[in-house]
C-alpha cells in the first residue's frame, strides 16, 4: 500500500472509493485527489486527509490513476493529461460504455488499462465492481485494481466484451430495485398502509431476500417456490406479474440499457 494512487474527477462514488480505502487501510498521505471545484476539494482535504492536486500533477505523480469523470468529459480529461503519463502508469476507468481502446489510442504506446463498471452501492461498501483488462494490462493489475475496488464491495473479472451487458444489469441494476421498491410502496398505500409503515415493511424484506439469495446457495426459483403455497397469496401475484409481462419488461430494459451502453462506447453521445 505504498503506491499513490490519484482519484480524477471525485465525485461521490470516487469519494466512496477514497473513503474505503482508507478503511482498508491505505494512508491518506498516498491519495491524492482532483476536483473540478476548489471548495470541493478543500472539502476532501477537510473529511479525509488526502491531497488535492491538479490534473496534471496527478499525471506525474500517481502510480494508479482512477478517471471518475462523467462518459463525456473523458475524451477532454485525456487530452490533457496524455502529454503527462509516463507508460508505466496504470490508468482505471469507470466511465460507462467507453472501451480500453479509446484510453490506449490517446496515452502512450504501452500504458496499462483496466476498465471498471461499478455501482453506487459503494457507498455502503456494498459495491458490484466487474473489471476487464485492457491490451496491456497484467494479472498484476487486475489484482491492484481488485484491491482498490474491494474496498467498497466485490469484485468480478469479466471479458471486455461482456462489459455493456454487466454495465446494464449490474451498474444500472440498483434503479431496478429502487424502481421496484417505489412501486411496492405504493401499493401499500393503496392497500391502507401509511407510507413509512409500507416503506419499512418492503426494505426490511429486500434486505432478508437479498441475504437468502447471497448466503442460502439455492437458486431463485427454489427460494421463490418456498414462499408460494398453493392457490395462496402469492401464486395469484405471480400471475399477475405473468399477466402483465413483468419478467419480458425486465428482460426488455436490460436490453435497451446494453444498447445504450453500447451507443456510448461507439460515441453517441446525446
Amino acid at each position: 500500500m505504498t503506491q499513490k494512487v490519484a482519484v480524477l474527477g471525485t465525485g461521490k462514488i470516487g469519494e466512496a472509493l477514497l473513503s474505503g480505502m482508507i478503511g482498508a487501510g491505505w494512508d491518506p498521505a498516498d491519495l491524492l485527489v482532483t476536483a473540478r471545484r476548489q471548495e470541493r476539494a478543500d472539502e476532501l482535504r477537510a473529511r479525509h486527509g488526502v491531497t488535492p492536486v491538479t490534473n496534471a500533477e496527478a499525471a506525474k505523480t500517481a502510480d494508479t490513476l482512477i478517471l471518475t469523470v462523467k462518459p463525456q468529459d473523458m475524451g477532454t480529461l485525456l487530452d490533457e493529461l496524455a502529454p503527462h503519463i509516463p507508460a508505466d502508469r496504470l490508468v482505471i476507468s469507470g466511465a460507462a460504455g467507453i472501451p480500453t481502446a479509446f484510453f490506449e489510442a490517446r496515452l502512450a504506446p504501452g500504458t496499462p488499462v483496466v476498465r471498471v463498471m461499478t455501482n453506487t452501492p459503494a457507498l455502503v461498501d456494498e459495491a458490484m465492481s466487474v473489471i476487464s483488462a485492457g491490451t496491456h494490462a497484467t494479472a498484476d493489475h487486475l489484482a491492484h485494481t481488485e484491491e482498490i475496488f474491494g474496498a467498497v464491495g466485490k469484485t468480478l473479472r469479466v471479458p471486455e466484451s461482456q462489459q455493456d451487458a454487466c454495465t446494464a444489469l449490474s451498474g444500472s441494476g440498483p434503479a431496478y430495485f429502487f424502481y421496484l421498491v417505489e412501486a411496492m410502496t405504493d401499493a401499500g398505500i393503496l392497500l391502507g398502509l401509511p407510507r413509512d409503515k409500507a416503506h419499512d415493511l418492503i426494505v426490511q424484506s429486500a434486505i432478508g431476500a437479498a441475504k437468502m439469495l447471497r448466503d442460502s446457495g439455492e437458486h431463485p426459483v427454489k427460494l421463490r417456490e418456498n414462499v408460494t403455497s398453493p392457490a395462496g397469496t402469492t401464486i395469484n401475484a405471480i400471475r399477475e406479474l405473468e399477466n402483465h409481462g413483468v419478467r419480458a419488461a425486465l428482460i426488455a430494459a436490460l436490453e435497451a440499457a446494453r444498447d445504450r451502453s453500447r451507443e456510448l462506447a461507439s460515441g453517441t453521445k446525446d
